[in-house]
């Protein structure tokens, strides 16, 4: 999933939920850092959004 630093966004918006999609595995777990390649800061940023979209049923906790 390499993502080069100059496509990452400035914000990451917990509503635009298929952005988000792309840092989750089919499980609805989060891809870790290693595997997306990100910075530490947007890592820390894309956590923040996909746990408000899960506590505003934008996204599951757990998909089977």
């Amino acid at each position: 999933m390499n993502t080069p630093t100059t496509r990452l966004p400035k914000y990451v918006d917990y509503k635009d939920v298929q952005y988000l999609k792309t840092f989750l595995t089919p499980h609805a777990r989060m891809v870790s850092a290693r595997k997306s390649d990100m910075p530490a800061s947007h890592q820390r940023k894309i956590r923040t959004a996909i746990k408000r979209a899960r506590f505003m049923a934008l996204l599951p906790y757990i998909a089977r």
